[in-house]
């Protein structure tokens, strides 16, 4: 069992029509049929999204979503049309809230990996192939691969795990020519991430985008190279052969994990609301991240 601790009600706000309540976002529809996302401060580990909140964390992903749009828009375009708030929003959704094409979303997650790690670094150890591509002897845990990969797996409901998938899978879902884009499109935009990023001395270990098509024309949706949906380690600190820091949830999943939280993992029992010790520092980690990427302060 898993899921929501306490799944939150969502706001009704005149002419939106809500759709879905996700692990971060609550998804809407507006009177023009265009999608309204937004960003909420929740914080999921474990497959729960769990009771306490991340204070800026929903902005520091919008904006920094933003920010990456604009840095890779040469690549491939974007679902935003706005980030103007809709009339009769809360104040509270400034900052967080984008309105979006509504796009026929492609039922997979689009992983590329430049590191092996994660659920990578399970089925290497078992038999040195990730999504069923060979990989060579000798890789451990934080290893650079020799190339980036693209890894996509199936998108699960909240609660419930991705699973990785082969490619070949991937062609007889969503046939050989949406596989072959998106597998074009999802290493591309990790190239241009993995560099931006090194160059800010920070390392994508790997990411997840989720594409849809506007007609004929293949569109990033979604959230993109967040701490979210990627993993950001510090350069300084990369040591292959062991689990690295990481900008993201980190201090949430060591107390969980801890004697302290007094939670049992492999129990049905939900987590407990989180000290304001490791909000504080969670808090820190996403706008540390934000702020070595994008170069400028968070405000």
């Amino acid at each position: 069992m898993s899921g929501f601790v306490e799944k939150p009600e969502p706001i009704q706000v005149p002419g939106l029509v809500h759709l879905h309540t996700g692990k971060v976002r609550e998804l809407y529809q507006n009177e023009a049929g265009d999608l309204v996302m937004v960003a909420s401060d929740r914080i999921s580990a474990y497959d729960w999204v769990l009771p306490s909140e991340i204070p800026d964390k929903g902005r520091v992903l919008t904006q920094l979503s933003l920010w990456w749009f604009d840095q890779i828009a040469d690549l491939i375009p974007n679902h935003v049309l706005s980030t103007d708030l809709p009339e009769g929003a809360p104040a509270d959704w400034a900052g967080r809230t984008l309105v979006c094409k509504s796009l026929q979303m492609v039922p997979v997650e689009a992983v590329a990996r430049g590191y092996l790690t994660g659920s990578g670094l399970v089925e290497y150890n078992e038999s040195r192939t990730v999504c069923g591509l060979a990989l060579p002897e000798g890789l451990v845990d934080g290893s650079e691969l020799p190339a980036p990969i693209f890894t996509p797996a199936t998108k699960a409901e909240v609660g419930e795990h991705d699973e990785n998938v082969s490619y070949e899978e991937v062609a007889r879902q969503v046939g050989a020519d949406t596989a072959a884009r998106l597998r074009q499109a999802t290493l591309a935009v990790y190239s241009r991430g993995r560099d931006i990023a090194r160059d800010r001395g920070i390392i994508l270990a790997d990411t997840k985008f989720e594409f849809g098509f506007e007609g004929d024309t293949l569109v990033l949706a979604d959230e993109i190279l967040t701490p979210d949906s990627s993993r950001f380690w510090p350069a300084d600190q990369w040591e292959p052969g062991r689990a690295q820091p990481s900008y993201d949830k980190q201090f949430v999943r060591d107390w969980l994990t801890s004697a302290e939280s007094g939670w049992d993992r492999k129990s049905e029992q939900p987590p407990p609301p989180l000290p304001q010790e490791v909000v504080d520092r969670t808090r820190a980690k996403y706008i540390e991240a934000y702020e070595r990427l994008t170069g400028t302060t968070w405000s």
